[in-house]
């Protein structure tokens, strides 16, 4: 039975890969200054992926734990479910969730990866992807 990484792949190689969290939570929003439907506020099912790049560590076999990923997204789905997201974010369209999510991210400074990619999804055929 294969154990570690070095079983596999002996020697230095260690793969980089990108490890996915995703979170759904439901709030409404609505912008300000814009010219159609979504100046009025209105309410999505949102849905927030965070990818994070990093090699695979060869004891743990992992890039990163899974839940430190759930415990950081568990910090915006708190802050979002169920709310105004206006209260927060004066101009609250995709792409500003996702550098609001990118803020929140480099303030909780997790270490040994960095951030690939936010995704943030008002439906499931309108979204954002934010690259580093």
């Amino acid at each position: 039975m294969v154990t570690k990484l070095e079983e596999i792949y002996p020697g230095v190689f260690r793969p980089e890969m990108t490890v996915v969290k995703r979170i759904e939570f439901d709030a409404a929003h609505y912008l300000p200054g814009y010219k159609g439907k979504c100046s009025n506020m209105h309410g999505h099912h949102w849905t927030v992926e965070l990818g994070v790049k990093g090699k695979v560590d060869s004891e743990t076999g992992m890039v990163i734990d899974f839940i430190k990923l759930k415990d950081f997204l568990k910090i915006i789905e708190d802050r979002f479910d169920h709310s105004l997201v206006n209260d927060v974010i004066s101009n609250p369209t995709a792409e500003n969730i996702a550098l609001y999510v990118e803020k929140e991210w480099e303030r909780a400074s997790i270490g040994g990866v960095r951030l690939d990619f936010i995704k943030v999804m008002e439906t499931s055929d309108s979204y954002v992807i934010y690259r580093r």
